[in-house]
């Protein structure tokens, strides 16, 4: 419930952000910057959660952060997702080099460290944030991948299957109608994971300035100006880092919940 609690405010903050912000999130002040929490500037409205080295209001910054990681995270599991699926199921209904090809490109893949991979290729593409979410959507693929296809092993030999296969049913209808939904809850539970993991990827590419251009608010972003300040202002980086920290933990307790809740063994 704590999870949930979060999430919906996280949500809600990324979704209102433009309402309930006080200010515009590029808006900077020099005369005030580092300035702590609770102060007021000239005209003696509070900056609730301070400001950073350019005067810029930390708390508009949270509002508007979320929607891009909340956006990078989602977005790229939903392209991850959908490509692992097609692929693990091609995989695991057809087997044969089908089988052979597919899991070979997502070892391929996986031998490699996956924050080396993603450097690698937005230092030759450059920043952006469509880049972002593509990079990690598609190479999101390979465990999404693996984990549908050992599901479709599984079933597919069942009773249900063959009984579908022998009323007539082609390929696509035994896929659509009696493989996916009987596979849909490790899926279900893997994605909500890997929300939180691209999340950290992004905050983690935006650090090293090759994630979410300065332009845009991003947590990430927010952490990498912060760091050479922090001998004399602690919220420009403590803030976003807590904010990233409570929305991870938001949905992997989530995604823990939805473990327990799918299977219906764990829940006996």
């Amino acid at each position: 419930m704590a999870g949930v609690v979060i999430l919906v405010v996280v949500f809600g903050a990324a979704v209102f952000a433009p309402a309930i912000a006080p200010r515009r999130p590029t808006d900077a002040q020099l005369i005030d910057r580092l300035k702590p929490p609770g102060s007021r500037d000239t005209a003696g409205r509070v900056y609730y959660l301070g400001t950073d080295s350019l005067g810029r209001d930390e708390l508009s910054r949270l509002l508007f952060g979320a929607r891009i990681s909340l956006l990078v995270g989602v977005s790229a599991v939903v392209i991850g997702g959908v490509l692992g699926v097609a692929l693990g199921v091609c995989a695991g209904y057809y087997g044969r080099w089908a089988d052979d090809l597919i899991m070979r490109l997502g070892d391929i893949q996986l031998a490699f460290p996956s924050i080396l991979l993603y450097i690698a290729v937005l230092a030759v593409l450059g920043p952006g944030l469509l880049k972002v979410i593509a990079i990690l959507g598609v190479t999101g693929w390979a465990t999404f991948g693996r984990v549908t296809r050992a599901q479709v092993l599984a079933v597919r030999e069942l009773e249900f299957v063959g009984a579908a296969r022998a009323a007539g049913c082609g390929d696509a209808r035994t896929i659509a109608r009696h493989i996916l939904p009987n596979i849909l809850a490790p899926i279900i539970v893997l994605g909500s994971f890997a929300v939180a993991a691209n999340i950290i990827a992004e905050s983690s590419l935006s650090f090293l300035g090759l994630g979410v251009p300065p332009a845009i608010p991003s947590w990430g972003t927010m952490l990498s100006d912060s760091q050479q300040y922090l001998q004399d202002a602690w919220w420009p980086a403590a803030l976003p880092g807590l904010a990233i920290t409570l929305t991870v933990l938001a949905i992997n307790a989530v995604g823990d919940w939805l473990r327990d809740y799918l299977d219906p063994a764990l829940r006996e």
